[in-house]
């Protein structure tokens, strides 16, 4: 009787002490590299779209309140992914979190604290209750890069092997690196044994990629490496960035991986004067539609105020005034659910990219027209065609990929989610296509459909759905 009591107690002390073999169970499907190796799908094989927001700071800097208020919203405005560092960079080793916790003992990742996992639990827990998977970054990149390092690759393993346990059946997926550039053999071994920690510890379920420095891709150090399922690039935060040129790389590499940019230009709060490299939501939408169409398997949005949690008393970086809790509405931010609805409103995993299809007028730079569309590379099969304007110019369209006798068309506007209908026409097989002009510098998406595919969308929606 005794021990049987000594056990039960042993037991529950367990469970209260947040020591569970997983931190969440199943709330979420496990994500799958698709088949064609170009997408992610759940378990159903139901393509999943990206909708990333770059909160590297969320366990370090708030409070459980503070953080469902955060997911909650994200959530609502249709975002999919929150990306999110264990050892934060903004001196995460030293300064506790909300409750007065530091996320190891002395420093050592063989021995993390135990209650400061427990808010760290809780998180991805809300997040996961929320349809909101983690893109879940062990560490920031200073900690094994150059400045404040504490992790040589045997204990970078077992730091790993325990995170992949505590977190085996969360909705998560791994994001090794952390801004920085692997530069030695000694960087390359210590994320090659974390990597194999995180997968000795959830069994190879959870997918893993790489956060890499700003202008870079996981593509140039890991590639290759067999724990790498797809590629993450940071385009990094000019005001003119062009990711598509990074994006096209990626995707043309042998031995195709999925690919998407995982920190693009950060928008601004309009009171952010004068900021350094000001970003407003054109940018953000050309950066999210240029990389889609050119192949990304989703994107990642980011604003300052939100990657750092701001909030005075706080010392701001990048010139932020705005708190993070009054930037979760910027324009950009609402934006991007009308992409995600977009590109989920026609068949997605056979979506490719084909700047073939430009005859004239593609341009360059910011300036740069970006086509997609579905179908065989080599047959003339494709049941729609998308052309992103970052600005108004008159393009002319080779539409014969569309093997169809009569298109519809349909001017999708980025910014509201609205489609305006040009009607069905005849397919000429080259047509020269010029936005509204009603919103002079704005962007827009041109939408060609096989005109005999359309359907009507459930509750009178002007843009049609399958």
């Amino acid at each position: 009787m005794q021990t049987r009591l000594q056990f039960l107690i042993l037991l529950f002390a367990v469970f209260a002490s947040g020591l569970p073999a997983s931190a969440a169970s199943g709330s979420l499907p496990v994500l799958k590299v698709s088949d064609n190796r170009r997408f992610l799908v759940n378990g159903n094989g139901q393509p999943f779209f990206w909708l990333g927001d770059t909160a590297w700071e969320l366990f370090h800097r708030l409070d459980r309140g503070q953080a469902e208020r955060y997911l909650s919203r994200r959530a609502q405005q249709g975002f999919t992914v929150i990306q999110a560092v264990v050892l934060a960079e903004i001196d995460g080793l030293k300064t506790p979190n909300a409750y007065g916790h530091t996320p190891l003992h002395d420093n050592d990742p063989n021995r993390p604290d135990e209650d400061y996992f427990r808010h760290v639990d809780w998180v991805v827990a809300k997040a996961n209750a929320l349809g909101l998977y983690v893109g879940l970054l062990p560490t920031w990149g200073s900690y094994w890069h150059s400045k404040r390092v504490i992790f040589t690759p045997e204990n970078a393993e077992t730091y790993g092997r325990w995170l992949g346990q505590r977190y085996r059946d969360a909705g998560i997926v791994w994001i090794l690196g952390g801004d920085r550039a692997v530069e030695t053999d000694r960087h390359r071994e210590v994320i090659a044994a974390m990597a194999r920690g995180l997968a000795a510890g959830d069994g190879g379920v959870q997918l893993k990629t790489f956060h890499p420095r700003g202008g870079q891709s996981s593509s140039t150090p890991f590639h290759s490496a067999g724990w790498l399922d797809f590629n993450m690039l940071q385009s990094g935060h000019s005001p003119l960035s062009t990711n598509y040129p990074a994006v096209e790389h990626d995707y043309a590499l042998p031995g195709p991986k999925p690919c998407l940019d995982g920190e693009p230009s950060y928008e601004y709060p309009p009171d952010a004067l004068p900021p350094k490299r000001p970003v407003g939501a054109l940018q953000v939408r050309r950066n999210a539609y240029w990389a889609i169409f050119a192949g990304a398997l989703g994107h990642t949005y980011g604003t300052h105020p939100i990657w750092q949690m701001y909030a005075p008393p706080q010392k701001p970086l990048w010139d932020v005034t705005t708190p993070w809790h009054e930037a979760l509405d910027l324009p950009g931010a609402l934006h991007m659910a009308h992409l995600k609805a977009l590109m989920l409103s026609r068949p997605f995993l056979g979506r490719v990219p084909d700047q073939s299809l430009v005859l004239a007028g593609q341009g360059d730079g910011i300036g740069r027209i970006q086509v997609t569309r579905d179908g065989s590379p080599d047959r003339n099969d494709a049941t729609y065609l998308m052309a992103y304007f970052p600005e108004h110019r008159s393009v002319t369209l080779a539409t014969e990929r569309i093997g169809t006798s009569e298109l519809h068309g349909w001017w999708f506007n980025p910014r509201t989610g609205q489609a305006t209908s040009l009607g069905t026409r005849r397919n000429d097989l080259k047509i020269l296509f010029a936005p509204p002009t009603d919103v002079t510098g704005e962007d827009w998406v041109l939408v060609l459909d096989d005109a005999a595919r359309l359907y009507s969308t459930p509750g009178g929606s002007p843009f049609p759905t399958r």
